[in-house]
C-alpha cells in the first residue's frame, strides 16, 4: 500500500477518483485552519497568545531542527490512539520532508457504506487523529498549524499540518498528552454518581476551543435521546447490511478468527445488559462471543451532545478535533466515557436528537460520561501501515 503513497505533489493522488458530495471548508477552529478564500495563507497561529512565554517560563524544549523520520513516526503513533467509528481507524499519513508538512487523508478502504454513507463519522474519527497529532506535536516542543480540506479537487485529503519549529508549543494542548494512552472507550457500567459542574463547565470549554458546542440536555431532552439510542437498536437488529457491516468490525475471539489491528475485541464489548435500558451498544447481539457476563447499567445516564452551527465536512473535522479534545479532557478529570453515535446513522432519527431551543443546529456525537471503568485499549494498526515519507 505504500507504494501508492509515493506520488509527488504534482502527481495524481491516490484517492484522486473518489469524490463525497460535500466539498466544503470549515471554519478555522480558533485559528488553527487556513481559508481557501484566504489564498491558501494561514490565518493564525495554532496557539493562543502567550503559548512561546508559557513554553519558555516552564523551560519546554524548543526544538530548532527539522522532525526525522522517528520524530514523526511517534507523533502519528500518537495520533492514531484516536477513536473511530467501530475502531476502524481509516486515516493514512503521509510526510513531506521538504516541508515539514504531515498530510492526513481518509481511508476509503475502511469506509462505512451502510452506517456512514456520507463519511460524516470518518471525517470524525480522522479529526480526532488531527487532534491527537496537534497534542504530540505540542509535547514535542513543535507548533502545528493546520488546513483543513487543502484540496478541492481531492475530498479524501482531508487536512495538513505544517510541523513549525520556530514559535514553539501549545503548553496546554501539550498538558493533554498523558491521557492519550489513558482514554479507553468503556462499554462498562457507570456508578450514579453525577459529574461535577465545574468539571462540566471545563469540558464545554474544551469544545468551544475547537470552535464547537457541547451541551449538557436537561432531564426531558436527555429522555428523548435515550428513547432515540433504543429506537436505533430496533433500526439496526432490522437491517441485515448494517448488521453484516457491524460483523465485520466485531471480534469474537474465537480460535479460527485474525484478532488483528482493527475492530472491536470481545474484550472491550462489555458486559451484556440485563434489560432494555443499556446506554451501551451491543455488537455481539448473535451472542458469539462466550462466557459474556450481564450486568445492570446506570438508571440515568449522563450524557452530552457534541454540536456545530453547520453540517459539512469541514465541520465534521472540526467535531472530530473538539470530541477528542473534550474526551482527553474528561480522561484526566477521572471520567470514563464511551460513545453513543447510533441515534446519529439514522436520517431518520439523528434531526430529533437536537434540542429545539439550542444554538447547536447538528448534533455529530452523544458521549456518555460518568465514574466507573475507563476498559482497555484497544488495538491500533502499526504506523508503518498507516505513515509514508516521501
Amino acid at each position: 500500500m505504500e507504494g501508492r503513497w509515493g506520488q509527488g505533489r504534482g502527481q495524481r493522488s491516490p484517492f484522486r477518483d473518489r469524490t463525497l458530495s460535500d466539498r466544503g471548508w470549515g471554519r478555522s477552529a480558533l485559528a488553527v485552519s487556513w481559508r481557501p478564500s484566504d489564498g491558501g495563507r494561514r490565518t493564525g497561529s495554532s496557539q493562543r497568545p502567550g503559548a512561546v512565554r508559557r513554553a519558555r517560563r516552564t523551560g519546554r524544549t524548543m526544538t530548532t531542527t527539522a522532525p526525522t523520520r522517528a520524530l514523526v513516526a511517534s507523533l502519528v503513533e500518537d495520533a492514531v490512539t484516536a477513536p473511530s467509528m467501530h475502531n476502524a481507524q481509516p486515516w493514512r499519513f503521509v510526510h513531506r520532508t521538504a516541508a515539514d508538512t504531515v498530510e492526513l487523508y481518509g481511508d476509503p478502504s475502511r469506509e462505512m457504506p451502510h452506517a456512514d454513507p456520507d463519511h460524516r463519522a470518518l471525517h470524525l474519527s480522522c479529526g480526532a487523529a488531527l487532534f491527537g497529532l496537534r497534542v504530540a506535536a505540542a509535547h514535542q516542543g513543535l507548533g502545528a498549524r493546520v488546513r483543513l480540506l487543502p484540496d478541492p479537487e481531492d475530498s479524501w485529503h482531508l487536512a495538513d499540518v505544517r510541523l513549525d519549529q520556530a514559535t514553539g508549543a501549545d503548553e496546554e494542548l501539550a498538558e493533554l498528552r498523558p491521557a492519550l494512552a489513558e482514554r479507553h472507550t468503556s462499554r462498562f457500567p457507570f456508578s450514579e454518581e453525577r459529574v461535577p459542574a465545574e468539571i462540566l463547565d471545563g469540558l464545554r470549554a474544551a469544545a468551544i476551543l475547537e470552535g464547537c458546542r457541547l451541551v449538557v440536555p436537561g432531564d426531558w431532552h436527555a429522555e428523548v435521546v435515550m428513547g432515540l439510542v433504543h429506537a436505533s437498536a430496533l433500526f439496526e437488529a432490522a437491517d441485515a447490511s448494517v448488521r453484516a457491516e457491524l460483523a465485520r468490525w466485531t471480534r469474537t475471539a474465537a480460535t479460527e478468527e485474525d484478532p488483528g489491528t482493527e475492530g472491536i475485541p470481545s474484550y472491550a464489548l462489555g458486559p451484556r445488559q440485563y434489560d432494555v435500558t443499556s446506554p451501551v451498544r451491543d455488537f455481539d447481539p448473535p451472542r458469539r462471543v462466550p462466557e459474556r457476563a450481564s450486568a445492570r447499567f446506570e438508571k440515568d445516564p449522563q450524557i452530552s451532545l457534541l454540536g456545530t452551527v453547520r453540517d459539512a465536512p469541514g465541520e465534521w473535522l472540526m467535531a472530530g478535533q473538539a470530541l477528542h479534545r473534550v474526551l482527553l479532557r474528561a480522561t484526566l478529570d477521572g471520567l470514563a466515557t464511551s460513545l453513543m453515535s447510533q441515534p446519529l446513522e439514522w436520517p431518520e432519527l439523528r434531526p430529533l436528537a437536537r434540542d429545539p431551543l439550542s444554538a447547536t443546529s447538528f448534533v455529530q456525537m452523544v458521549i456518555r460520561m460518568g465514574y466507573g471503568p475507563r476498559g482497555r485499549a484497544t488495538p491500533r494498526r502499526p504506523v508503518s501501515e498507516v505513515l509514508a515519507f516521501v
